[in-house]
Formats: structure tokens, sequence, C-alpha cells
């Protein structure tokens, strides 16, 4: 058995899993918070957050930490650790880390997602040489240069956006002839001097000696290729679920997307899920937070019923 033995033991802490933290504690539970890197979750890689309600604008890093500060002052146990994976044992759920085994009442599950890659050619080799999927992390290295982004959703058209604050230009590859992003960050893309839209088109190959260089663009209305000179490229394609704590455990969909009910209650009694690893619509730090509240409630309700049951 475990060593050790909590209460709430939340996994990742990100928007999600830092607001279960708040509202654990403020609920009376014994809260261990457990993260592998940086606090704050993937919200770090984001240069601006304008739709968090009452913060009219924040950087990623400024919104993350306030949200650890909250939970700090709820003296949650914030703790580094990679976690492996999730076991439900006769009646218990032990999380496993490289740190030793946890004994839990009840889980949250709140590690997030990450950028997917597209896949074409070129991509793999020139990670790190040019192609990114962090412009926070790297915008500032293409001062001056010119820049593909790849992608037309609310994080391809918001972060080339914020890439003109260093590229002297940045070209958004989209498959179809408008971007799916909001309307808002849509107008303010498409105003920028900086900003040229190449529709209707996908990378076919990213071509450079050592580092980037160019960009083989396929027309899918005409297939008529085309060569972008760029310095670097940006992929906003997509995210897959960080699931593999919990991967063949609980119901999930077939890309790993961890399926819930409203209370966040997976399919395994006692573990819960919030945030962008849910099967959800729509992944922002507002929903994050939302199904982090939800969760903590659902775990604490769970965790009182295993109180009543030993008293």
């Amino acid at each position: 058995m475990a060593s050790e033995k909590r209460e709430l033991v939340i996994i990742g802490a990100g928007p999600a899993g830092m607001t279960a933290a708040i509202y654990g504690r403020r609920a009376g539970l014994d809260v261990l918070l457990l993260e592998k890197g940086a606090t704050g979750g993937q919200i770090n890689m984001t240069s601006e957050v304008e739709n968090w309600p009452g913060v009219q604008s924040a950087t990623g890093p400024e919104l993350g930490n306030m949200f650890r500060e909250h939970a700090l002052k709820f003296k949650a146990d914030i703790r580094i650790a990679d976690v492996k994976k999730v076991e439900a044992r006769e009646g218990s759920r032990v999380v496993a880390t490289d740190k030793g085994d946890i004994e839990a009442d009840a889980v949250i599950v709140a590690t997030g997602a990450y950028f997917r890659r597209l896949g074409c050619e070129g991509e793999a080799e020139h990670i790190g040489q040019g192609v990114s999927y962090c412009a926070v992390c790297d915008g500032a290295f293409f001062e001056g240069e010119e820049i593909a982004v790849v992608g037309g959703g609310n994080t391809a058209v918001e972060e080339g956006t914020y890439l003109t604050n260093f590229a002297s230009k940045v070209y958004i590859i989209h498959r179809r002839d408008e971007f799916r992003a909001d309307r808002a960050a849509v107008e303010r893309a498409l105003a920028n001097p900086k900003i040229v839209p190449v529709w209707n088109s996908v990378v076919e190959k990213i071509e450079g000696d050592g580092l980037v260089e160019n960009v083989v663009v396929k027309n899918v209305k005409t297939n008529a290729l085309s060569d972008l000179k760029v310095s670097g490229v940006f992929m906003f394609v997509g995210q897959l679920p960080y699931d593999d704590c919990v991967r063949g455990l609980v119901n999930a969909t077939k890309d790993g997307w961890v399926i819930t009910d409203e209370h966040m209650a997976t399919s395994v009694e006692g573990i819960y899920a919030a945030g962008d690893v849910r099967d959800k619509p729509l992944r922002q730090v507002v929903t994050a937070a939302s199904d982090g509240a939800v969760a903590a409630m659902s775990a604490s309700a769970f965790i009182g019923r295993i109180r009543h049951a030993r008293a």
C-alpha cells in the first residue's frame, strides 16, 4: 500500500487544477496538488489573456501566478512530482509518482492538453530550429524576420498577431477561406499590415539546411505549389490531451479526451477530470476554472460520504 494518504489529490497545476485546489481547501479538504513542471500550465505559453472576467488584460504567466498565489493563500499543498499512473485498488485510488505512491480518497485529473504536430515533411527535424509551438517562448528569436503561422482558430490568429511584435511579416496559412477564430481576434489580425493570410492552403514541406528557410505551400483548390521564404513556422493546428496517467482506466474518446458527466465524474468512482483534458466543446481559461470548481465540490461530496462511512 501507499505510504502517504491524502483526501484529495489534484494532478496538474493549471487553471483547472489550481481552482480545484482553492475550492477544495475552502471546503475543508486535505488537498495535495501535483505538478511536474511550472505552475500555471499551458497559460504560461499565452502572450495575452483578455477574456478572463474582471481582468481586462494580463499575460498568461501573470494570470497563472495569480492562480498560484490564490491557492497558496488557502494553504494548498503544491508539490513538484511526475505522475506516472493513477490506479483504482480495492476501493481506493492510488497515484503513482516518481517520488512514491499516494493513496487518495478522491483524485481530480487536470493534466491539460498540448499542441498537435502537423506531421508534414521537415517538421520534426526543424523543431527548435525554426519550428515552434509557443509564440511567447520563441517569438523574440525572429526579430525582423518573416515567419509563418499554421492554423485558423483563436490560438493561431491571436498568436499570429502577437508575433507581429517581432517579425516583419507573418503569413497565416489556413486550409479554408476564412478564419475560425472569434470575430474580434480576426478583425484585429486582418487590420494589422504585417499579417498576410494564405487562404485555402496547407503546408506540404518545411525546408532548410539546419534552420528553417522555406515552406512549401499547397493550394487545396488548385493543387498549385508555392514557396514562402520564412525563418520560422509556428504550429497551432489543434490539441491532444495529456491523458497518459489515466489511459485505459477511465472512459475516453478515441483521441484520449476524458469523458465526464456534468459533475466532472469519470467512469471510475472517486476519479474526476477538469479542464482541457476533458471531452468538451470549448477549452479556455474560464471553462477550465469552472470545471475545477465543479470537480472539487463533487469530490468534496464524495469524500464526505467516505468520512461518514468511516465514523
